[in-house]
């Protein structure tokens, strides 16, 4: 597969688990309010792509979190079939289906944050760079968390469902935790292929612009 083709066919791939998820879902309302943001972030990158290309590790987080988006917009999160089962068969409090696309997001999150950093501005790798990163990811948990606690005071009797907190008091707080760790967990075990991607790119850039 050519370094163009990749992220086309993860568009591809998306877009048929995007159709897929709208047919049907449990609540339109909270596929639309669940999904839209994904829509969005997916529609900035069509856009930049011609001028901005990222590395094939970032296309590819980015792709995870949006299909587990999608199918959790489908599902309403918490009537997940597969974790419903996991619950059952583990006698767990919860469907824990959100956690983990959290879980999956914080990783997205840092490979995306980490990529602009290192593209955009003099920051160079080490530590510092590691905890501007975990802190950018927090950062940008909270601010989901409030603007769900924005939408939730708009939906009224819909808040529950469309937070899906599940009776879990801490819900919020849970989310951010997990953002969190799975950006640690990314900067832990795919820094290093990180690296060696963003290496391709400059050098494919440099060559660019030596023939320009």
């Amino acid at each position: 597969m050519s370094r163009q083709s990749l992220p086309v066919n993860l568009l591809a791939l998306y877009s048929a688990v995007l159709i897929w998820s709208v047919y049907r879902p449990h609540s339109l309302y909270i596929w639309l309010v669940e999904v839209a943001p994904a829509v969005v972030g997916v529609l900035i990158l069509i856009f930049t792509y011609p001028r901005f290309k990222m590395t094939d590790l970032t296309y590819l987080m980015i792709w995870i979190s949006v299909i587990l988006v999608a199918i959790g917009g489908h599902y309403a999160y918490e009537k997940m079939p597969l974790f419903n089962w996991l619950r059952d068969t583990f006698d767990l409090q919860r469907n824990h289906y959100d956690r983990f696309v959290h879980f999956v997001q914080g990783g997205t999150m840092a490979a995306l944050s980490r990529e602009l950093l290192l593209r955009t501005s003099p920051l160079t790798g080490g530590k510092w760079l590691a905890a501007i990163t975990v802190s950018i990811v927090l950062a940008l948990s909270a601010v989901y968390e409030l603007v769900e606690f924005a939408g939730a005071r708009i939906a009224g009797k819909k808040a529950e469902e469309f937070l899906g907190m599940q009776g879990d008091i801490w819900d919020s707080q849970w989310d951010m935790l997990l953002n969190g760790l799975g950006a640690v967990l990314f900067l832990l075990l795919l820094t290093r292929v990180h690296d060696r991607l963003l290496t391709r790119v400059e050098e494919k850039e440099q060559r660019k612009e030596i023939t320009l």
